[in-house]
């Protein structure tokens, strides 16, 4: 791909790649290969570290964020954009928040307030 050439990769009717967009895909792996071999020096990296999962939380845990909120199931349910029922579950242990789920009661557990400003 030519340098500051950006080009957003459309797909077909058919649901293939289109030649060019597989073309610049593949020099863009070409390049990212010569590059941890040592053989570029001349682009442009950008590194991150992807974050840890969140952790597993017991119920008790989900009962005391909703608990410091001084609100109920379905009101918690609410500020999480989930059914009371799903709350119900994993308060009760007969089911776990996914990823995603414990991520947003990660960061209620430290910042519990934040659930009231959404």
């Amino acid at each position: 791909m030519k340098r500051g050439k950006i080009r957003k990769v459309q797909i077909n009717k058919t649901n293939y790649m289109s030649n060019e967009a597989f073309a610049d895909l593949k020099e863009a792996m070409e390049d990212a290969v010569a590059l941890e071999r040592g053989k570029r020096r001349d682009l442009k990296v950008t590194r991150i570290q992807a974050p840890r999962p969140p952790k597993a939380m017991s119920p008790k845990d989900i009962a005391q964020i909703r608990q410091k909120l001084n609100c109920s199931q379905t009101v918690f349910a609410m500020m999480l954009n989930i059914s009371p029922k799903t709350v119900q579950a994993w308060e009760q242990g007969s089911r776990e928040p996914g990823d995603a789920a414990l991520k947003l009661l990660s960061i209620a557990k430290r910042h519990p307030e934040i659930l009231l400003e959404a």
